[in-house]
């Protein structure tokens, strides 16, 4: 039974690892056009000694993301980004 769950888990690292590099071949290939600018806006979240949060906007922020599954080359992946445009930053 243990050597059956290695196996299953060694073959799950084995897949992902595949998808992974199979993702970057594809980028690489399809480079520039799978490289996209989305408008993030990055906000400060201050918590405050009574136990509320004050929020400071700051200013729209362009950034690069890259059409693919997971993030490459230092990008995160735009399916990800475009959900995410609001970006809270704890202090």
């Amino acid at each position: 039974m243990k050597r059956l769950l290695q196996r299953i888990v060694l073959a799950l690292v084995a897949v992902v690892a595949s998808i992974y590099r199979l993702d970057y071949f594809w980028l690489r290939m399809h480079l520039p056009r799978a490289q996209q600018n989305v408008t993030v806006y990055p906000y400060y979240s201050v918590k405050q000694r009574s136990g509320k949060s004050d929020f400071y906007m700051l200013d729209p922020q362009v950034q690069t993301c890259v059409d693919s599954l997971f993030p490459h080359m230092g990008s995160s992946p735009c399916w990800y980004l475009k959900k995410h445009v609001n970006q809270k930053i704890d202090m």
